[in-house]
């Protein structure tokens, strides 16, 4: 057996439709298309992928972090996407690589899963 790609990831929440929007605003994912489970949720699409699954149906104290420590997507305009979370009150962190040079952006959505967008070494914090 071998991997060919990362596939999805999986948040858990109590309030499906809030995080979906919360990633539409932020990285731009929309909901598309989804099986019929017997539970509530939804996947968002980056293009014609669907890149993150929401699974609801579970109260805000059953949410629980488990062994992943976070999810990473690719980033473009870093100056536009940390005015965009300073100007939502999302905390957040960003550094940079010292070998690579790649910029990190750490932030938290509302179930507490950690998201870190990557940046390109060229790009810069401020404008």
């Amino acid at each position: 057996m071998s991997v060919a790609g990362m596939n999805h990831f999986t948040v858990l929440t109590d309030d499906v439709e809030g995080t979906a929007r919360f990633y539409h605003d932020l990285l731009g994912l929309t909901v598309g298309p989804r099986p019929n489970f017997d539970f509530p949720g939804a996947w968002l699409y980056f293009g014609d992928q669907p890149i993150l699954h929401l699974i609801g149906g579970r109260s805000k104290d059953e949410l629980k972090p488990g062994v992943i420590d976070h999810m990473a997507f690719t980033g473009h305009d870093l100056a536009g996407t940390l005015s965009k979370l300073k100007a939502r009150g999302i905390e957040h962190s960003y550094r940079r690589q010292v070998s690579s040079g790649v910029w990190q952006v750490f932030f938290f959505d509302p179930n507490g899963a950690k998201v870190e967008l990557d940046f390109a070494a060229e790009e810069q914090p401020a404008a």
